[in-house]
């Protein structure tokens, strides 16, 4: 599942979302071919995930409807997942290959933050993939224009953002007991994916110096970072939540 609940493309600082205007090295081409084949690997994975996860979470799904409406995504994020990794193919990589590196760290926060219930379900889905997002927006950013296009069109929302607004909305207006649970849970889960998320973007150097500009100034992930908490502030404000 993904969240566009800002589908701006995000600006790098100090201009406009271009790369350099002078002719690159042979060195800085190979870096952004890494990059780019990092960024559509992690989204391709990231992707996967999702469909498992959502087929998953329609078990615990308490009508028909819900179950329907949460199937329907899964499918959505599995076409996603079929043209990432096909564009990877496109560019000569085996997919597979290309998401290795990926595996562990999405694994490891799947793994460090199962729902219990249907509520922390879809909020580990609005939040969690809201933040990984965010974070591909990011990076794509900074790269050629036909994979930008194609990891913003991937990243639209497939309604599922809406989707868990309304019913974790609905739920905690009917038992308002449930919001201090609720947002402890969110505040675990962003934890996570950004310790995750950090993890990706200084392990992969081709990423981190696309996201840096080559400067070797991580500072600048640092910022980047910060965009990304303020805008898990605004989804958390529209779940009722306090983040």
């Amino acid at each position: 599942m993904t969240d566009v609940s800002d589908s701006t493309e995000p600006v790098p600082p100090g201009g406009a979302a271009t790369l350099p205007a002078e002719p690159a090295s042979a060195g800085d081409s190979a870096v952004e071919q890494e990059a780019v084949v990092d960024l559509l690997a992690a989204l391709a994975y990231g992707e996967l995930s999702a469909f498992q996860r959502l087929a998953e979470d329609a078990t615990l799904a308490p009508t028909l409807s819900d179950k329907a409406a949460i199937a329907g995504m899964a499918v959505a994020e599995f076409q996603h997942f079929q043209r990432a990794a096909g564009r990877l193919e496109e560019l000569g990589v085996d997919p597979d290959v290309a998401m290795a590196p990926f595996v562990g760290p999405l694994n490891a926060f799947h793994s460090a933050t199962m729902p219990t219930d249907w509520l922390t379900g879809l909020i580990k889905a609005y939040v969690g993939d809201g933040i990984a997002a965010d974070f591909y927006r990011e990076v794509a950013a900074y790269v050629d224009e036909p994979t930008r296009d194609l990891v913003l069109d991937v990243l639209r929302d497939t309604g599922h953002a809406a989707f868990a607004v309304e019913r974790v909305r609905a739920a905690v207006a009917a038992d308002p007991h449930l919001a201090g649970r609720l947002a402890l849970w969110a505040r675990r889960l962003v934890g996570e994916a950004m310790v995750q998320a950090q993890r990706v973007a200084v392990d992969r150097e081709a990423l981190a110096r696309l996201l840096v500009g080559g400067t070797g100034d991580l500072a600048e992930v640092g910022q980047m970072f910060a965009r990304i908490t303020a805008k898990h502030s605004t989804r958390m404000a529209a779940l009722g939540l306090s983040s």
